[in-house]
């Protein structure tokens, strides 16, 4: 069964017409920094490491992780390889980050390595990996507390060449609990010979406790994914049962033996299979010329050719004709002739009874044969064709309708992934069951609003950015419209420098930084105390939405980003700076 094709429902509700623009704020952003004992384990991309997809993956990864179980608590690896945490409950009485957890092995001693991750599938569960290809389950009870308890290794097993981990759940079925993992690979592909010679694998692997045992855990279902681009989001369903991908490139699933399933096989023979074209056909204003690809060597006794004003056979002596039917137009078929090529083809010279008609087709409904333009009747096209586009400006304001081109295009009207999908597999059949095309509508970032659903995701719609919480289950309203920030689709196009993207779970604001050192606020409208009018237009403004730039006192580039609906937490390779955002809940 073929994949449905869907589509995103907004919530005009949730729309603002008449959003007029951020109003920048002089108000301080409290900002406290915490230096740290030990630097941040960094891992640079090495030479072979130097494509895109290269780049998205490792090179602009996010070395800051939140637990959204546990409020204002995040975690980082160092390079003396602990698992470091700061929990905040007041902001003027911060501590120093505390080792959670130390990985058992030297990262400083594999070269090939990379960058450690970490994610919280449930409030008592973690899935680590230390970035040399070992994956960890712990059990890590209470977090986020003071008096956090030691995590406890259940599981401890190398899956070979290194990964990161990019989504986890936590699943009890039949009495039965689980972690099943998303983990992210970059492998060299040597069929890619025109590609990058890389394709990115996602291998879903499902970590299940031993019957009778808690205490122990195996692999039980170990699915692979592969595709030619890093996807821009990855979760699994809370369940267990799916995965949605949203991705430049589909992702298709292989077997555990490295080839595609039947039916992919099937689909990939009928497109090997497709044939060259049976003959090549060329015109001018006078005659065609036809070149006929024989499928064998034959001697010119073996080639029967008869022509007639209106019909045409081409064929083997004792075989069915190569090519046979009427022709599109009438020709003059006694000074029409043919000459053997090489054995292996045969040229047709055509003369048309009617000069200078243009043929569309040479044989009426025949779709065995390609068209190939002369460059002169190339160079006529392009001709008639030079008002769509131009090289310059506007080569001739004077037109009624002046060309349009790229240069008169801002950054955030260019759409270089327009090929984008949202992507829901089965976890049973491993077929995708409901496909977006997300072609005008590109990836901003995700975010997770609530610890229990899948993470959101934010597009662009148009100048805003809308956030879209996928409800796994519900078949009429599978990605819901949960929030908008307003003109921010636009607002951040405009922002060459910015590394990192995140908004609030609550939405009450987005947030981005720079690679450097400033990080901008975009919070959502809110009401004025006192009495405001617009100048232009003379009527009263209710609401204003606020932006607020904190500039960190800092010179090393940022290497992790995230938010909560208080604070912004923003890592570097020494420090970790916080910034008040909004006042506790209380």
């Amino acid at each position: 069964m073929e994949a449905a094709n869907r589509s995103l429902s907004v919530d005009r509700q949730l729309l603002d017409p008449k959003f007029e623009s951020y109003r920048l704020s002089l108000d301080p952003l409290p900002c406290y920094k915490v230096e740290l004992d030990a630097a941040v384990a960094e891992v640079n991309l090495r030479d072979d490491q130097y494509t895109l997809d290269h780049m998205r993956a490792f090179g602009m990864y996010n070395y800051l992780h939140c637990d959204s179980w546990y409020s204002n608590s995040v975690y980082y690896v160092d390079q003396l390889g602990r698992v470091m945490n700061l929990s905040v409950t007041l902001d003027t009485a911060l501590g120093k980050p505390r080792e959670i957890f130390r990985l058992p092995s030297d990262l400083t001693a594999y070269d090939n390595r990379l960058c450690a991750s970490i994610h919280f599938p449930s409030s008592t569960w973690a899935t680590l990996s230390d970035g040399t290809g070992r994956l960890y389950i712990l059990r890590t009870n209470t977090r986020g507390g003071s008096a956090t308890e030691k995590w406890e290794i259940l599981f401890n097993q190398e899956l070979g060449d290194p990964f990161v981990i990019v989504h986890s759940v936590s699943t009890v079925k039949s009495d039965v609990h689980a972690v099943e993992v998303i983990l992210l690979r970059i492998e060299k592909d040597e069929l890619d010979a025109r590609g990058s010679g890389f394709h990115v694998s996602l291998e879903w692997v499902a970590i299940t406790a031993i019957q009778n045992s808690d205490e122990k855990y195996e692999i039980s279902k170990h699915r692979v994914l592969h595709g030619k681009s890093v996807p821009h989001y990855v979760a699994i369903e809370s369940g267990g049962d799916g995965l949605m991908i949203v991705s430049y490139k589909p992702f298709r699933f292989i077997t555990d033996d490295g080839e595609q399933p039947e039916e992919k096989k099937v689909e990939q023979m009928e497109t090997d299979g497709k044939k060259e074209p049976l003959y090549y056909w060329q015109q001018t204003a006078e005659d065609l010329t036809v070149t006929v690809q024989l499928p064998e060597v034959s001697a010119q006794g073996d080639i029967k050719i008869q022509f007639s004003p209106s019909h045409i056979s081409v064929r083997l002596k004792g075989k069915e004709p190569l090519v046979e039917g009427q022709l599109h137009s009438l020709i003059d078929h006694e000074s029409s002739t043919w000459i053997m090529k090489n054995h292996t083809s045969i040229e047709i010279s055509l003369m048309k009874k009617d000069e200078g008609y243009e043929w569309s087709e040479l044989v009426v409904g025949d779709k065995q044969g390609e068209y190939i333009m002369s460059p002169a009747q190339c160079a006529a096209a392009s001709e008639h064709l030079i008002h769509l586009t131009s090289e310059y400006m506007n080569p001739d304001s004077s037109k009624e309708k002046p060309p349009c081109n790229a240069q008169e295009l801002e950054e955030c009207d260019i759409f270089l992934e327009d090929s984008t999908t949202l992507c829901r597999f089965d976890g049973n059949t491993l077929k995708p069951t409901d496909v977006v095309n997300l072609g005008s509508n590109p990836f901003l970032f995700s975010v997770v609003a609530s610890p229990e659903e899948m993470p959101c995701f934010c597009l662009r719609h148009d100048v805003d950015a809308l956030l879209w919480q996928p409800r796994a289950g519900h078949m009429d309203n599978m990605w819901e419209h949960i929030a908008t920030f307003n003109a921010l689709g636009y607002v951040q196009a405009s922002k060459q420098d910015k590394k990192f993207f995140t908004c609030a779970p609550n939405q009450s604001y987005a947030a981005l930084c720079e690679y450097l050192r400033r990080v901008f606020i975009y919070r959502q409208p809110t009401p004025v105390p006192t009495v405001l009018y617009n100048r232009k237009q003379g009527r009263q403004v209710g609401q204003v939405a606020k932006q607020q730039v904190a500039s960190l006192e800092t010179t090393t580039p940022i290497v992790g980003f995230q938010g909560t609906n208080e604070r912004l937490f923003v890592l570097t390779a020494k420090n970790l700076f916080l910034i008040k955002v909004n006042a506790d809940d209380n």
